[in-house]
């Protein structure tokens, strides 16, 4: 399937790609979660893949290359750019409903922060 008809979809790497736990390193990312590698290869199947994340982008490129990803990736960003979806460990799907939406705010964990 040529790239033009592939949607495009936004990862974040920390918390998502990554066994980051909420200790930030900005010289530092955390090894490869298990199963993020077979998960990326079939993604890139279907879709345009691109990391969305604050950390330098030459940081995530050797992540990358150091873990076997850079041919499932198309691009490391900062921006956030139109896209079919973002997978994020840190947000919450609006489903039309502003006070659902509200307390899913208040009692927001992240997974790797829940009991």
């Amino acid at each position: 399937m040529a790239n033009s008809f592939k949607k495009t979809i936004l990862i974040d790497l920390d918390g998502v790609l990554n066994n980051y736990a909420g200790n930030y390193d900005k010289n530092k990312i955390s090894g490869i979660k298990e199963g993020a590698f077979e998960f990326l290869e079939k993604l890139s199947e279907k879709y345009i893949i691109k990391i969305f994340t604050v950390r330098n982008e030459m940081q995530v490129v050797k992540w990358l290359l150091n873990n076997g990803l850079e041919n499932f990736i198309e691009d490391v960003t900062n921006v956030k750019e139109p896209a079919y979806l973002y997978l994020d460990d840190r947000c919450i799907c609006f489903e039309g409903d502003f006070c659902k939406a509200a307390d899913e705010i208040d009692s927001f964990k992240t997974y790797w922060n829940s009991p």
